[in-house]
């Protein structure tokens, strides 16, 4: 695509990214007041039988991600045109979705100004190693990369890690606003979780509240992993890296059910989201639907998404992902390789 391509691009998408007072106030109160709903439900339930409690516990999750979405865009300053009024719907929703503001803020905003850049990975991503760079890789190198692309890792002990130990800390080096806004979203849950035990008992609490936090974070994390990790998906070093490649070509349009397109806030254009951080949420369809281009975007599907739980390492040469079993296969045929032009060559041999 060339720079005057891009630059129309852009210039096409520009007139979403403008907030909408009144689409944000709806988005709030068809969002919070919802998930409170459901958690009271879900509670009460509790009389009737666990197995309605569950259930209800789990639409509240997908309320939370919703909730999410409304704090994303918050961070993006996009939810609203004041920023002050962004700082603050960020740090409500946080409390709720557990999120730091301002420390999310500051990593997002990397994750987007380096996103499929291979020489600037490690910010608020997906860890991804190339082949190359695990081949070179020591043993425990290795087995720690495997163990954190494992699914049961990854979506299982992922967002027991994201909701009590990586978002209860501050980064070091954060300045006083990031560390203060940390602290203050971390008082305000303990002494939620507190009047709440304290309340209704430790066991309904944990129940709900502990349903509610797991099922949404693997949700989080599985839209934040699919939305860049699929196939044909771009990655490029810095040098040849580009900004609306990497949104267009390295970000996917997962075309999802209207019920959880919802839920999601249609954060499955994440296409258009990266081309132009400040659409808001709802304004994001509109802008793929209007703009050609972008719906040339790959399309991705529920069904076709699970396809990217085998990707796992990044192949530089054929810039394809590769499974742990395509990896190893291909690290010893290059072994095997390398043996053959040694036996075959004595010199070489000698060299050596």
């Amino acid at each position: 695509m060339s720079k005057q391509k891009q630059a129309e691009l852009r210039k096409n998408v520009a007139p979403y990214a403008k907030a909408n007072t009144k689409a944000s106030i709806i988005q709030i109160i068809n969002t919070i007041p919802p998930f409170f709903i459901l958690w009271f439900l879900a509670y009460q339930s509790l009389s009737v039988s666990i197995w309605l409690t569950i259930p209800l516990s789990i639409l509240a999750a997908g309320f939370v991600v919703r909730t999410f979405i409304i704090f994303h865009d918050c961070t993006h300053q996009s939810f609203f045109q004041n920023k002050k009024v962004n700082r603050i719907m960020g740090t409500i929703t946080g409390i709720i979705t557990h999120f730091p503001f301002e420390k999310w803020k500051r990593s997002h905003s990397i994750h987007h100004a380096t996103s499929s850049n291979l020489d600037k990975r490690g910010t608020g991503d997906v860890w991804v190693m190339t082949l190359e760079e695990y081949k070179e890789a020591s043993f425990w190198g290795r087995l720690k990369y495997r163990l954190y692309r494992n699914p049961l890792v990854m979506f299982g002990l992922g967002p027991i890690y994201l909701f009590l130990i990586s978002n209860r800390f501050n980064r070091k080096g954060a300045n006083k606003k990031e560390r203060m806004n940390t602290y203050l979203i971390n008082a305000v849950i303990v002494i939620s979780y507190a009047i709440m035990i304290v309340g209704i008992g430790w066991f309904p609490f944990v129940l709900i509240q502990g349903t509610i936090l797991f099922v949404s974070g693997a949700l989080g994390i599985w839209l934040f992993y699919v939305q860049h990790q699929f196939e044909d998906s771009y990655f490029e070093n810095e040098e040849e890296w580009d900004y609306v490649k990497a949104a267009v070509d390295g970000s996917s349009y997962y075309k999802l059910p209207k019920v959880i397109q919802w839920l999601t806030g249609s954060i499955g254009f994440h296409h258009v989201h990266h081309l132009a951080p400040r659409v808001p949420n709802y304004h994001l369809e509109k802008a793929h639907e209007s703009t050609p281009p972008l719906q040339k975007a790959t399309t991705i599907t529920l069904t076709s998404s699970l396809k990217s739980i085998k990707f796992r390492l990044y192949d530089e040469k054929t810039k394809s992902f590769l499974s742990f079993k395509e990896a190893k296969r291909e690290i010893r045929k290059a072994r095997t390789g390398i043996a053959s032009s040694l036996s075959a060559n004595p010199r070489l041999q000698d060299n050596k």
